[in-house]
């Protein structure tokens, strides 16, 4: 076995726990729990996480909890600091403050009054897909509306090319991931004819997260019961059930800033629905690279529950 092919089966198991964590993330993780999860020994998976992620098991997993919850203190203000520290696995709301502290420089509190004050002096507030389309590196705002509905989505299960870095290295490698994304479902079989998609799932917010840390998964819609072999590169996964407000939009690639702004900024704030504890995700009704240059039809799914007031 090749040092490449070997280094791939560790990313591909790194990625099977980053999975299992954030489907769980307010379990109290155990050492024994994830080494199991990743098939290693748990006498040497905190070192072997750490040598592949550049991070230590605890730190990601307390990075992760806490960037998570600055967005929850942001986009959630229905929810107290107690209700946000027990929504991410934290025992009781003065651990998570000093965690939360010792990360973000302030308080829950302070940070939750801040960025309210800061949204009022520039009327700007994160979204995801880091204010950039990762197609194309037009910073320019323009001015974008979608037709929006609120449906309840089943289940999907996908396979996923996963890029961890910057939005601008992720554009570069774009054609390379979707390129081994569909060889590896094409060997296999795993196309659904007229039902396969291709999204783009955004795991962290980049108004949260380093731009190095930021992970995106391509990924490829297949059959619920499809066996999908083993393969170094591709993982798999289940995207939750749930109601999912779905933006329909037909953009040029320097639009997606604007589309994801106009689906937090105007819809949601002038809506019935809060964000719900999951992944937003991109899916793509046509293909770009036939007129890069030109329209795209895009759909942007935001997870929604009704706003409690």
């Amino acid at each position: 076995m090749s040092r490449d092919i070997s280094r791939l089966e560790y990313l591909r198991r790194i990625h099977c726990v980053q999975d299992y964590i954030e489907s769980k993330i307010a379990n109290p993780f155990t050492l024994e729990e994830l080494a199991e999860v990743a098939g290693f020994s748990k006498f040497h998976f905190h070192r072997i996480f750490s040598g592949i992620t550049g991070e230590s098991l605890l730190h990601y997993v307390n990075r992760i909890k806490l960037e998570r919850a600055a967005a929850a203190l942001v986009q959630r203000t229905d929810l107290s600091v107690t209700d946000i520290a027990y929504q991410y696995g934290f025992t009781d709301s003065a651990i998570f403050s000093r965690a939360f502290k010792n990360y973000h420089a302030a308080s829950p509190s302070e940070y939750r009054r801040q960025f309210r004050k800061n949204r009022k002096e520039t009327e700007e507030s994160p979204t995801y897909n880091g204010n950039r389309s990762i197609r194309d590196a037009d910073n320019d705002k323009r001015a974008v509306s979608g037709r929006i509905e609120i449906l309840p989505v089943k289940d999907l299960r996908v396979i996923y090319m996963r890029y961890t870095g910057s939005y601008q290295g992720l554009a570069a490698a774009f054609p390379d991931l979707l390129s081994k994304l569909f060889g590896f479902a094409g060997r296999n079989s795993l196309f659904d004819p007229g039902k396969s998609a291709v999204l783009s799932i955004y795991h962290d917010n980049p108004g949260f997260t380093k731009a190095d840390h930021l992970r995106t998964s391509l990924c490829l819609t297949i059959p619920a019961d499809a066996a999908i072999p083993q393969d170094d590169e591709i993982g798999n996964m289940f995207i939750p059930s749930g109601d999912y407000a779905i933006g329909h939009f037909e953009i040029v690639p320097g639009e997606y800033p604007s589309a994801w702004d106009f689906m937090y900024r105007e819809w949601l704030a002038n809506s019935h629905y809060q964000p719900r504890d999951s992944l937003p995700f991109e899916l793509y009704r046509s293909n770009p690279d036939i007129n890069p240059g030109g329209k795209q039809q895009v759909d942007i799914y935001l997870p929604v529950e009704p706003l409690i007031i």
